[in-house]
């Protein structure tokens, strides 16, 4: 990557504070932000929306940045079935990530959230003790991951609360060994306790050991259930979180059951939202000729319920959907990941789509859209990828490094990166490249 022609960006160059937008600064950073995309670009749009008018080409405007429409619309009048040279053999595709990127939040997260508050489990105390302990470090917890008395908590203190509190609601629940219905036990300390320290170990699993440690670890809890079950779960938990508002909350652990962790605190954001843009542009890709793929860092068959399914307007073929796989027993999942797949996050992305597309079609996607350092990789690893979309949320990290090369790019007419703007407290898409952070006002373009 040529990385001597960038443009050099500046929070000063759009009239940024340090300590943010305020007045006019606000409304002069999107005015100079929406005039420096429309100078360095009206060439670029202008062509672009003729071609694609010439081509037949049909994407929805919705709430595209102008130019990231423009240059949609421009790749698929080069590249789709009307171009000259458009090979049927050798159709191209696109790769899209799905969490944060096809909608707005985490499925899997929120699949974790509902598998706790209808107790969705199939697993022995016994099982469910080793699961959580499975393939994690034992040992305090990084710096963050305190308690209310601020003391870091360790992985030992707080498996043998939910130990405890996972013992008595097999016990008692009616959909495990008990007879009290689920309105009952969600009352009690024990199931709040059992909340707040299961979320609570989710985070302090993947921020403590990383990805590669807390992403199979949460699948692991689909053991025993079969392929039918999740896959109902996962549609179940996708429809109330759709209907869901979109809003952090903040579990505490009860005060008069601090076991031996400790009274903890973690925080979920509720609600997930459908990209329409997301939706259509796949739908514009496919009646252009070019396929459409997802990689996801999510159970396959989780990512696979809500881009298949037609209520949800995606409607990715089955077989397209890459993602993390779990052994099984007949059609029952094991808590062991499947062995020699990736883990498709990073630079497993970039190994699985070789795998199951480079390695197949002979050549790289021509798109690929992502938003977080579980992107970086298929974003920029293929030769033959003309753009790389980025959801921006304002990211540090090896995203927000591409991120600032998007935002130095945002005057070229031939840009490798984009980036595309949203509103977190609504999950829609806004029509510029900057997004508003969920409880802020002011536009950003990238992190401060």
């Amino acid at each position: 990557m040529n990385m001597n022609d960038k443009m050099k960006y500046s929070p000063q160059m759009h009239g940024i504070s340090a300590t943010g937008t305020r007045g006019i600064a606000r409304r002069g950073f999107l005015g100079g932000l929406l005039a420096a995309a429309g100078a360095g670009l009206a060439g670029v749009a202008v062509s672009g929306h003729a071609v694609a008018k010439e081509a037949g080409v049909n994407l929805d405007r919705a709430k595209w940045s102008p130019r990231n429409h423009a240059l949609m619309a421009r790749m698929l009048a080069e590249h789709g079935s009307m171009a000259p040279g458009y090979q049927s053999g050798k159709r191209p595709y696109a790769v899209f990530d799905w969490d944060n990127t096809s909608i707005m939040n985490d499925c899997e997260e929120a699949l974790l959230m509902y598998q706790i508050n209808t107790l969705s489990f199939k697993l022995t105390p016994a099982e469910f003790a080793a699961i959580i302990r499975q393939n994690v470090p034992p040992g305090p917890f990084s710096k963050d991951f305190k308690n209310a008395a601020g003391n870091v908590v360790d992985l030992d203190s707080i498996c043998a609360d939910l130990d405890a509190d996972y013992a008595f609601l097999h016990a008692n629940y009616k959909g495990m060994a008990g007879s009290k219905p689920l309105e009952e036990i969600t009352a009690t300390t024990e199931f709040q306790d059992f909340r707040a320290k299961l979320y609570y170990l989710y985070e302090a699993v993947n921020d403590t050991h990383g990805v590669n440690v807390g992403y199979p670890w949460v699948i692991y809890f689909f053991a025993n259930m079969s392929v039918a079950e999740v896959s109902a779960l996962a549609e179940a938990s996708n429809d109330a979180a759709l209907g869901a508002s979109l809003t952090k909350v903040k579990y505490t652990s009860p005060a008069d059951r601090p076991g031996k962790a400790g009274v903890v605190s973690v925080s979920h954001f509720h609600g997930i939202r459908l990209c329409t843009e997301i939706g259509t542009m796949m739908d514009a890709l496919r009646s252009n000729g070019i396929d459409v793929y997802v990689c996801t860092a999510s159970l396959e068959d989780v990512v696979a319920v809500f881009a298949t399914h037609p209520k949800y307007g995606y409607n990715v073929p089955r077989e397209n959907i890459i993602g993390l796989r779990l052994e099984r027993n007949g059609e029952r999942y094991r808590n062991a990941y499947l062995k020699d797949w990736p883990l498709t996050w990073g630079p497993g992305k970039t190994v699985a789509i070789k795998k199951e597309l480079v390695a197949k079609k002979g050549y790289g996607p021509l798109f690929v859209a992502g938003d977080s350092d579980g992107d970086y990789d298929m974003l920029r690893d293929f030769s033959e990828t003309q753009y790389g979309l980025i959801v921006n949320r304002m990211k540090n990290g090896k995203i927000g490094e591409l991120s600032k090369l998007a935002a130095d790019q945002m005057a070229s007419v031939k840009p490798r990166f984009l980036l595309q703007g949203r509103q977190e407290s609504t999950g829609n898409w806004l029509p510029v490249e900057t997004s508003i952070k969920y409880g802020k006002t002011a536009p950003q373009l990238l992190t401060s």
